[in-house]
């Protein structure tokens, strides 16, 4: 199939169901609306409502679950527009925003860039998402309300990486052992300012194993754990920006598995933590890029230790590379260190907002023009204050294969 087809075959679908939408709404409002008494919306687009009964059709292709991105689009409300090439997707609403590409894992979801466990494919004159990356990657980020959740978030565990003779990644100017712990000191009375306590993993330049580190994390209650480090690249000399990993979702391959090799699918059992790990990881990277200009180089998913072994939600932190010269000059700017430090604070204070008050973090468009001094999001519109609950269901659960989980080689970097 080449590019103009789909491009065609796709619009044809997106004018299909937008059309549709529209019918809905004017029957839904002339003669059988179930709020007859809400009080209107000052600004409608800012508060879509998914379709309540949303009949999924779930696509076989190969070993894989796929649903179509007209069906996700009818689910979350979304206008769809489909670029020159025909190859690229955007979906928006004014509230929440989806890009994806066929054939890429790499997607942009509300302004930031997200790496899918499986590309997105053409079939049948469709564009296909993976049933995993819809419920583990979509889902959390466009309804972060319907994440399961309890209690409070009151104990921040931060774990500046490497230590002692584990001096990490290097630059001329010095190295990623002393730049994370110095941004977790900086961070630490940031958070304790906020009523947070804070449990470090080590306080001074001692090596500690990962397994103790993950210890320590599952002591606590009520609480994430936050792992701090820095880049570098011995291939890319150019490689420059922030990223930030979760724990990759058992039945899929972690982002660094560009082969996406089968014996890595199913080595190691997910986390009942996934869900909420992920939109840590959404509210931080949002904070991170929102207040310091770096590249963005994702939200990614990975097995290491100190993500696998911890039982509460937990990421790891990349702020830069220090095998990039501009990167390792920022990096080793005491001022620079104390912004990522507040950037990393803001972001798990919006975390904790979300939890327990059901509010909906910053988005990265969001921070840019309110430190600018703006009024309005130029990307998206603003969210309202707390999130309300969405009429649709919950999202079709992912169901992997079972087996036997057998030893990780991937380490933390």
């Amino acid at each position: 199939m080449n590019a103009p087809q789909v491009r065609s075959l796709l619009l044809t679908g997106i004018l299909s169901f937008g059309l549709a939408s529209l019918s809905f709404a004017k029957s839904k409002s002339s003669k059988s609306s179930p709020k007859p008494s809400a009080k209107p919306s000052a600004t409608p687009a800012a508060k879509p409502s998914p379709t309540p009964a949303q009949d999924w059709q779930v696509v076989k292709v190969g070993p894989r679950d796929y649903l179509s991105v007209d069906d996700i689009a009818k689910f979350y409300g979304l206008i769809g527009n489909v670029d020159s090439t025909g190859k690229t997707v955007v979906l928006n609403n004014g509230r929440n925003m989806l890009q994806v590409t066929i054939d890429s894992r790499e997607a942009i979801v509300n302004g930031i860039r997200n790496w899918f466990c499986f590309p997105v494919i053409a079939h049948e004159n469709k564009f296909l998402v993976s049933r995993i990356d819809l419920a583990k990657t979509i889902e959390p980020q466009l309804r972060p309300q319907m994440i399961q959740r309890s209690g409070k978030v009151q104990t921040i565990v931060l774990d500046p990486g490497h230590g002692g003779f584990d001096k990490g990644a290097g630059s001329t100017f010095g190295n990623e052992k002393n730049y994370a712990l110095d941004v977790a000191r900086q961070l630490r009375p940031l958070l304790q300012a906020k009523g947070f306590k804070v449990v470090m993993t080590r306080e001074t330049d001692v090596f500690i194993p990962l397994e103790v580190r993950a210890r320590i994390a599952n002591a606590t209650k009520d609480s994430i754990f936050v792992s701090i480090h820095f880049n570098a690249t011995n291939s890319n000399p150019s490689a420059a920006g922030f990223e930030i990993f979760s724990l990759t979702p058992r039945g899929a391959p972690s982002t660094n598995d560009d082969a996406l090799a089968l014996h890595f699918v199913n080595m190691q059992a997910g986390s009942p933590m996934e869900a909420q790990s992920f939109e840590l990881a959404a509210a931080v990277y949002h904070s991170m890029l929102g207040h310091i200009q770096e590249f963005d180089r994702g939200i990614k998913r990975a097995r290491f230790a100190v993500l696998r072994q911890t039982q509460i939600p937990s990421v790891l932190v990349e702020g830069g590379f220090l095998s990039e010269t501009a990167d390792s000059k920022q990096i080793n700017d005491p001022a620079w260190r104390k912004q990522l430090a507040e950037s990393l604070c803001t972001g798990i204070e919006s975390y904790r907002a979300l939890v327990e008050k059901k509010q909906r973090p910053m988005l990265v468009a969001e921070y840019r023009a309110q430190n600018a001094g703006e009024i309005t999001v130029v990307d998206l519109m603003m969210p309202p204050a707390k999130l309300d609950a969405s009429p649709a269901p919950a999202i079709i659960p992912v169901t992997n294969p079972e087996t036997t989980a057998t030893p990780d080689p991937n380490q933390e970097p």
